[in-house]
């Protein structure tokens, strides 16, 4: 079979795991009666949960004599790492857009991307059908986009196709029937190109995903460049400089087919499969024969912009809730987590039982909290910290800044300028998109979007839409101010009392209920001023035999401000930390002692 690869590529939420749903469907993948669940390619909870692609993953489908390897990559900019090695494994893109929204930051970094290694795209306006479609100008937009990124005169010269995923029909024209997704198959059959490989040649492949296996082990997938591989051949790793990792055999070498991995006997060059039977090799390693020595080029990943110390839970609560709460397995897991996800770094951080992780942002480095928890694992975690640079030739410090794009209702456009302008951000384009909404485009430095989505989403009654992208490093801007109040701090240890929080609720809101274990430094809520305050929660109301009418009212809590994960660590300051365990997520201040925090404060002043 002749071999097609492609790589889908979209904005968070514009359609492209729903597209792939279609193509497997309409490619005669699956029987007439096999039940499939919707955006199949979204295996993992986190991503059903979401909604969002965490991780690219590759699926195969048939057609007419073709067979198209088809690799759906995540649309959110914290993931870009994904994207970024898996673009190496393919030769086209489908560029997937709103014909609503239009080229969102994604769509722009991801295309960034794939033009500057020469790789020809296919544009696809999806979700042609809305109500509030703009095809003509978002397809204007799309041309526009292509020409800012130097896009050479091929890849200008890029074929439009109009769709909707979710009804399952594609067509050259909006006056076209709507019938089915054939004409995407024949695009891509047609416009992307087979793959440039030699299989005369010594078998090689380059590493660009790793995945553990319970029966098979690690399972290294990758596009096969040259010659062929058959089960049991001796294989060597080589490194990204070329030197040797490991001598091993190909155990069992598989192929995707539909949303399963079957197993074959042998590869060929150009196919996408995946290898088991190495136990070093990783990510951007080259697998080649005994005689290889040169490895294959891997791409460049993008540096890590954000840092977190993941610590050891040290509060009073430690080991009630989960079963993996050592130092040492924390370090194991993490190691384990950077072996197949290399846009992450992990250090060792100066205090003891405790690591430096860093990330592309938040996002990306809470998902991997979140997996960790439900794996059982117990942590501390700190404030999100930007990782600044010194410019070489100027000594001058750099931190990294950010593209934000918001789509705002037009009546919430003057309070996220007024925001995001207290934050250093700078105004670079302001226009109607229609609807009565507004389009903002921002470049922001990051440390003054760490913590801003919760107070973005409030002050546009929920209803805006903020996205971000890394741009560059730029210029130290000076002192940001951080959060307006303060906490409110138990004082000691129990567990919370209805009587002690109504008659506290004039100081501020609570983020906890009543009958809550606390500790002594645990944050409970925030107050109303600037200053920390600390509070008694465990005050109960003194009994006497004295009986009044209307004194023994019912008491009336005010409902608690619950807060996910990225809301808490996006909410806390320098001096406070997020404990995290698998079923409770609790903000509580570094020092749990006061005459600790005071003192700390008073070091921090006189520094």
């Amino acid at each position: 079979m002749e071999i097609r690869n492609v790589a889908i590529i979209a904005h968070v939420d514009h359609g492209k795991t729903t597209l792939v749903d279609g193509l497997l469907k309409q490619s005669g993948t699956f029987r007439d009666n096999q039940q499939v669940a919707e955006r199949a390619m979204d295996s993992n909870d986190l991503e059903r949960e979401r909604g969002i692609t965490i991780l690219a993953k590759c699926t195969s489908v048939e057609w007419e004599g073709y067979r198209l390897n088809i690799v759906d990559t995540p649309g959110h900019a914290d993931f870009g790492g994904e994207v970024e090695r898996i673009l190496s494994m393919v030769d086209g893109v489908v560029v997937l857009v709103d014909a609503a929204e239009g080229p969102m930051p994604q769509t722009k970094f991801v295309t960034q991307k794939a033009l500057g290694l020469g790789l020809k795209p296919i544009v696809v306006i999806n979700k042609a059908d809305r109500p509030d479609a703009r095809a003509d100008e978002v397809l204007d937009e799309c041309f526009d986009l292509l020409v800012a990124l130097d896009a050479n005169e091929d890849q200008l010269d890029f074929p439009v196709l109009y769709a909707s995923a979710k009804e399952g029909w594609a067509a050259t024209d909006l006056d076209e029937p709507r019938e089915n997704l054939h004409p995407l198959f024949d695009l891509i059959v047609k416009h992307v190109e087979a793959p440039k490989v030699d299989e005369d040649a010594p078998f090689r492949m380059l590493v660009t995903t790793i995945e553990a296996n319970p029966y098979l082990g690690r399972l290294l997938t990758g596009r096969v460049e040259s010659g062929v591989l058959k089960t049991n051949d001796p294989v060597k790793g080589l490194g990204r400089e070329g030197g040797k990792v490991e001598d091993a055999r190909a155990n069992k070498i598989m192929a995707f087919r539909g949303l399963e991995r079957e197993t074959i006997s042998e590869a060929r060059a150009g196919d996408i499969v995946s290898i088991s039977g190495l136990v070093k090799t990783t990510v951007a390693d080259t697998i080649g024969t005994p005689e290889e020595t040169t490895p294959l080029e891997a791409q460049p990943i993008d540096p890590p912009t954000i840092s977190m110390t993941f610590a050891i839970n040290s509060s009073p609560l430690a080991g009630r809730d989960g079963d993996k709460v050592q130092s040492r397995v924390i370090r194991s897991r993490l190691m384990k987590e950077i072996e197949g996800n290399v846009s992450i770094r992990v250090e060792d951080s100066a205090e003891a039982d405790a690591y430096i992780v860093s990330g592309r942002g938040e996002l990306q480095l809470g998902v991997l909290i979140e997996t960790m928890r439900r794996e059982g694992f117990e942590l501390s975690i700190s404030r999100p910290r930007v990782l600044f640079r010194e410019d070489e030739t100027t000594g001058q410090t750099l931190e990294p800044q950010e593209e934000v794009v918001v789509d705002v209702d037009d009546e919430f456009s003057g309070v996220v300028v007024e925001k995001i302008a207290l934050r250093k951000g700078t105004m670079t384009d302001m226009r109607p998109s229609g609807g009565g909404k507004t389009r903002i485009t921002f470049l922001c430095p990051t440390r003054g979007l760490i913590g801003y989505h919760g107070e973005f989403l409030t002050d546009t009654r929920g209803t805006g839409i903020m996205n971000r992208l890394f741009d560059s490093y730029v210029p130290h801007k000076g002192t940001i101010p951080g959060r307006r109040n303060g906490v409110l701090i138990a004082n000691s240890t129990g567990k919370s009392v209805s009587f002690a929080l109504w008659n506290l609720e004039a100081r501020g809101f609570f983020f906890i209920g009543s009958g809550v274990d606390v500790y002594e430094g645990m944050i409970l809520g925030e107050h109303n001023r600037p200053n920390d305050l600390e509070v008694n929660a465990l005050k109960a109301k003194q009994l006497t035999n004295i009986r009044a009418s209307g004194s023994d009212e019912a008491v009336r809590l005010t409902t608690p401000r619950k807060m996910t994960l990225e809301q808490a660590i996006a909410y806390i300051d320098d001096d406070e930390l997020v404990e995290v365990t698998p079923n409770f997520i609790r903000l509580r201040k570094l020092h749990l002692d006061p005459h600790e925090r005071k003192k700390a404060s008073r070091t921090k002043i006189a520094s």
